[in-house]
């Protein structure tokens, strides 16, 4: 069995989910739902091929039910099979578009890296991409869930 890496985009539809070997990208799934329904189906589909190496997921930020889910889920194997858990905000797979928070409200990546939450005029937003290599370096081994959430 060939060992890869699995990196998840969870934060947004469709759940994303790309499997890497050397860090190049080959195979991608796209499913439609929710991330607690969606994410063990793909996983069952990829431990029937595949030997985990490591695992990659966006932490932040988006719907915040996904990411707790997704989380929890890829930390759960991670432990299980001994394996490690990187993390990245999910600026860096839309190219830096505004991700949906609640409502009309949407995440905005500013220049300094600060993230906020304002009303979006236009809708042009920008679909999340697998990227046809992983790049690991802009990803953390600090993996806990980055929610973003404003000050009440």
């Amino acid at each position: 069995m060939k060992k890869v890496d699995i990196f998840v985009i969870s934060i947004a539809n469709p759940l994303l989910l790309g499997v890497y070997e050397d860090s190049k990208l080959i195979e991608t799934f796209q499913k439609e739902g929710k991330t607690s329904e969606t994410l063990p189906l793909l996983f069952d589909e990829i431990l029937s091929k595949y030997e985990l190496n490591a695992l990659f997921y966006v932490n932040g930020p988006g719907s915040y039910m996904a990411i707790k889910v997704a989380y929890l889920f890829l930390k759960t194997f991670s432990i299980v099979y001994n394996i490690k858990l990187y993390a990245s905000d999910g600026f860096c797979f839309n190219r830096n578009s505004p991700i949906k928070a609640l409502g009309k409200k949407y995440f905005f990546k500013h220049h300094d890296g600060t993230i906020k939450i304002d009303f979006l005029e236009d809708h042009s937003l920008k679909d999340f991409l697998l990227p046809q290599k992983l790049p690991q370096e802009i990803f953390s081994e600090e993996s806990s869930p980055s929610y973003n959430l404003p000050a009440i």
